[in-house]
């Protein structure tokens, strides 16, 4: 009886042991790609190359190339303010958490012409102004 005890109890520590390397896994941050330059462009597309139009809130890995020295990307929303900055070329990582809200990424050199927006889970509703009354 003692070594079937002791064998289940080894069963259960390697079953136990495969279900926390499983759960680490599933825990990895989803890889998104940030891109700017050389020219006048700019994207954000998640590892099938798809444009990022909504996430999921949630911590994410960004990797950014930048291959311009007069273009920079800059991404930010609701606890987000990253940059690289507009003489840098090269790679670089981020770590981030998006929040339910909306998200803009941009040359700050070229706000108008280079941008994109997308949003995170349900952004709240802006709340309307009052409504004005006049009396006569």
């Amino acid at each position: 009886m003692t070594r079937l005890y002791a064998f289940v109890v080894a069963l259960l520590a390697v079953a136990l042991l495969g279900a926390s390397g499983g759960s680490a896994a599933q825990a990895q941050e989803p890889k998104l790609f940030a891109t700017v330059g050389p020219e006048f462009n700019i994207s954000l597309t998640d590892a099938q190359g798809n444009r990022v139009t909504k996430l999921d809130p949630g911590a994410y890995e960004i990797e950014v190339t930048d291959r311009s020295d007069f273009h920079n990307f800059h991404l930010q929303g609701p606890g987000v303010n990253e940059t690289t900055g507009v003489e840098f070329t090269g790679e670089v990582t981020w770590h981030v958490t998006f929040r339910d809200g909306a998200y803009t990424f941009l040359c700050d050199v070229h706000p108008t012409s280079m941008r994109g927006t997308f949003t995170a889970g349900t952004p709240p509703t802006p709340t309307p102004p009052p409504s004005a009354s006049f009396s006569s």
